[in-house]
């Protein structure tokens, strides 16, 4: 009996809990994409990414060098020398590799850096329009996770107004 109060008990205080929070929803993506100040991020972004890709192609060209230098050489060679340029040749494409996908973790890491700032300030937005607003929870909609949300505990368009970033306009 004092099992079944406990559990109607708890039942209960879920309950008047549940009631007393107020969900609200954000598509964060979209207000990240219409931010000013992603544009600067994705400007310095790729400008990194062509730094990283020109000493890129400099490998590559080098490793190709060799190839056709050991293509053209081949029959000249001692059974030594090949071994050796072919050690040297899987060296270079292994480094390459290795330089393709620490690149790719470069490229990664750079774009997180510079877009931390913005985060920082949209969860800033977020956090100043939800207490405005008596939110206890805020959802993000990006990535169709939710089957019903009601467009009115949609926060988006409020937290667009306190960043003072501005929706585009629809052209015909």
């Amino acid at each position: 009996m004092k099992s079944k109060i406990t559990i109607l008990l708890i039942a209960f205080i879920s309950t008047v809990s549940i009631a007393q929070s107020k969900v609200g929803t954000i598509d964060s993506d979209y207000i990240m994409s219409l931010m000013p100040e992603a544009k600067i991020v994705m400007a310095r972004t790729q400008a990194y990414g062509a730094k990283l890709d020109s000493s890129f192609s400099i490998k590559t060209q080098n490793y190709q060098a060799k190839v056709d230098d050991f293509k053209k050489k081949e029959k000249e060679m001692g059974q030594l020398m090949k071994k050796t340029l072919i050690n040297e040749i899987a060296s270079l494409e292994q480094d390459i590799k290795k330089y393709q996908t620490n690149g790719n973790k470069l490229m990664q890491l750079k774009q997180n850096e510079l877009m931390r700032p913005l985060y920082k300030i949209l969860n800033d937005a977020i956090n100043i329009v939800s207490k405005e607003n008596g939110y206890t929870q805020v959802l993000t909609s990006t990535g169709n996770q939710f089957v019903y949300i009601d467009e009115k505990f949609d926060i988006t368009a409020l937290v667009m107004a306190k960043l003072g970033v501005k929706e585009p306009e629809l052209k015909k």
